[in-house]
């Protein structure tokens, strides 16, 4: 397998965003990353599953954290009857897939790809959990590479000296772009807002362009209008938890306010990912609201009075009329015509 990690930031290879070995599941902490390098080992994939809800990992790294915590769950059953390993990984499929509510259709597929898989090794004799690692990893590799197809699309979109803001942190998509955009000697910048209250553009997507060579400038979440007037920002693209089939995406809290601005600045919004043929529109998203201690401090520093609440949805809906396009491994799709996508064969993505 040629792997479709060469050439990214660290925190992007494989083996740095979830492992399964020796009975254990490895996950980068990107609650402290970059200033502190370090590991989260879980013994069992309730620990996987915890690991998840406590955003240890994010973005597109629970897909793989999930597919690597199936691989541990079989494991832990390894000496039960076909039967009893059949149960007990549904089990644990479903407290994986479960761990954060938004994204929970995605990691079900996740799971669901390990199932069959796990199936398929009991019949030919087959160790699960080599068999479900090495599925998880071909995954991830299939990913990648997927994912440098949107990214060849979007980098289309980018001037040759263009200043690009992101959101958050796109995982996958944030090195592919940057790596195409490499290779086809574009000088973009780019600027990060600091996403609180985990700091994950700052901490992570800001990290992933340094590592890969790119100038990168970290903005306050309160300054994205300012700076696009500013610093003549050309693009504003992020991913997305979810793309609904009418149009609406979901992603972290704080991608409809910039996506305001860049309608009223001229600054096209260029959203990434593979549509959720699931989710026919928004109503069937649940968002999901995190405790609310976590906006009162940053990184474990408190920053108000007691008795002063707290309010923390985690994604934000960000409608149709303010996204340019929807950026697919299929081409650029208006988002009023994501059905389209779904007109052509679709390969298994997880």
């Amino acid at each position: 397998m040629e792997r479709v990690d060469e050439g990214l930031a660290f925190m992007l290879k494989y083996e740095n965003v979830a492992w399964y070995e020796d009975g254990k599941v490895r996950i980068l902490d990107r609650r402290v990353y970059p200033t502190e390098v370090r590991f989260v080992t879980c013994d069992n994939h309730g620990q996987v599953a915890q690991a998840v809800a406590d955003m240890v990992t994010q973005s597109a790294g629970p897909y793989t954290a999930a597919g690597m915590g199936m691989a541990l769950a079989a494991h832990e059953c390894r000496d039960s009857s076909s039967k009893e390993k059949i149960d007990y990984l549904n089990k644990a499929g479903h407290r994986l897939a479960n761990a954060r509510p938004t994204t929970a259709n995605r990691m079900s597929l996740v799971v669901k790809g390990c199932l069959k898989v796990a199936k398929r090794a009991m019949e030919s004799g087959e160790k699960l959990d080599e068999a479900i690692f090495n599925h998880t990893v071909n995954a991830m590799n299939n990913r990648y590479s997927r994912i440098g197809i949107v990214a060849k699309y979007l980098a289309d979109m980018f001037p040759e000296n263009g200043n690009v803001m992101t959101q958050c942190f796109g995982e996958t998509i944030v090195g592919m772009m940057l790596k195409e955009a490499k290779n086809r000697n574009k000088n973009v910048k780019l600027f990060c807002p600091e996403t609180r209250p985990y700091l994950q553009g700052a901490r992570l997507t800001a990290s992933v362009a340094y590592d890969q060579g790119f100038d990168v400038t970290v903005i306050t979440d309160n300054m994205p209008a300012f700076t696009m007037k500013t610093k003549n920002i050309d693009v504003f693209t992020s991913a997305a938890d979810s793309i609904c089939l009418d149009g609406h995406i979901v992603n972290k809290v704080g991608t409809l306010q910039i996506a305001i601005a860049a309608k009223y600045f001229q600054v096209p919004y260029f959203v990434t990912g593979i549509p959720d043929k699931d989710y026919k529109n928004i109503s069937q998203v649940k968002i999901e609201e995190r405790d609310p201690n976590q906006v009162l401090e940053c990184r474990g520093i408190k920053n108000t009075m007691d008795g002063v609440k707290g309010y923390y949805p985690s994604f934000d809906i960000t409608p149709p009329s303010l996204i340019s396009g929807v950026v697919t491994d299929k081409g650029i799709l208006s988002p009023y015509d994501v059905n389209r996508y779904f007109e052509t064969k679709v390969e298994d993505y997880y």
